[in-house]
């Protein structure tokens, strides 16, 4: 079953917009009958096979990697505060929607400020979410970025971290994020960044062959060879001077020296991150112009965009009285 009674209090059809009962274990549209499996505590509005499905493979398989609470160290804590702008006292007590929640790192981190979080992914990742998870005020649901089945202005904050630059449509995913949004609430949203520099990151290279490649088969290589690219790129990032530029060509993720992580801890980011490089079917960097003009479009005001750790953009809905002026 879901996790009733909050869920089904902001859950709408997708396709006509009206609420959902529970009956036999699914949820049924009160309006034009269509029914939703939830499987294992989880609406699931979508098919498991689809575009996301790397997404769902690595997140299960380094379910813990990136949560706080396994690493010992509050990198997906420090990353959240820093790109939303929020605070823990701001959250507490808030409904919060985490859109592309992969393993859940970012919805652990709000969870622990008091907030109520729903947590939405368009791949399997929603599992290992759930798992990592076992928390009263977490709700999963597995949905099409395109077609959240929410109540409009049901949240009061929105969030969606290294997601949308995977997703077909960017502009149509970002503007999305907003309709849950309550008036006065708070959207935050970040994407790859694109510069003329995005043509020397290996990502960029390597994915017109990587992608063509069986994910499984994807994932066995970079595991394999990770370990030796990790031992060059640290060699090469020795060198004098020009050593950790230079470092950013070798074709693997290196957090040594930027995250407080052990050995056996970097090597597991590396594979997971490397992995996250080339597999995905979509890869949309975006200018910074671009960004802010989607979220004006949908709306919002006090748009602001900044690179802090990805092209960042934050905005909010204004006010209900403000609309009427």
């Amino acid at each position: 079953m879901t996790s009733a009674p909050l869920l089904l209090d902001v859950l709408r059809c997708p396709r006509c917009t009206a609420s959902f009962s529970e009956r036999d274990g699914s949820l049924r549209c009160e309006g034009c009958g269509a029914t939703v499996p939830v499987v294992d505590g989880i609406p699931r509005f979508v098919a498991a096979e689809n575009y996301a499905a790397s997404f769902g493979f690595q997140w299960n398989r380094f379910r813990q990697t990136q949560l706080d609470s396994c690493s010992g160290a509050p990198i997906s804590r420090d990353r959240f505060f820093r790109q939303t702008g929020w605070s823990e006292a701001a959250l507490a007590g808030r409904r919060v929607l985490d859109v592309g929640c992969g393993a859940g790192r970012f919805a652990e981190v709000a969870l622990r400020a008091g907030a109520t979080v729903v947590a939405v992914d368009y791949s399997t990742a929603v599992d290992a979410c759930r798992a990592n998870l076992p928390h009263p005020n977490l709700h999963v649901v597995q949905a099409d970025i395109y077609a959240l089945p929410f109540a409009p202005a049901s949240f009061d904050y929105v969030y969606s971290l290294g997601v949308v630059q995977h997703t077909p449509d960017v502009e149509r995913a970002v503007k999305a994020l907003a309709a849950p949004l309550k008036a006065g609430g708070e959207l935050v949203v970040d994407v790859y960044q694109k510069h003329w520099r995005a043509w020397l990151h290996p990502r960029t290279w390597l994915r017109p062959l990587t992608t063509r490649v069986d994910g499984q088969r994807l994932f066995r290589t970079v595991e394999r060879l990770t370990p030796a690219l990790l031992r060059a790129s640290n060699a090469v990032g020795a060198i004098p001077v020009v050593g950790l530029q230079l470092r950013r060509f070798v074709p693997v993720a290196n957090y040594t020296g930027i995250l407080p992580l052990s050995p056996a801890q970097l090597q597991e980011w590396a594979v997971l991150d490397t992995y996250d490089w080339l597999a995905p079917k979509f890869d949309q960097p975006q200018t910074p112009e671009t960004l802010a003009r989607w979220l004006s479009d949908a709306g919002l005001t006090g748009v602001e965009v900044f690179r802090s750790d990805h092209l960042t953009g934050r905005g909010r809905k204004p006010p209900a009285d403000a609309s009427r002026n």
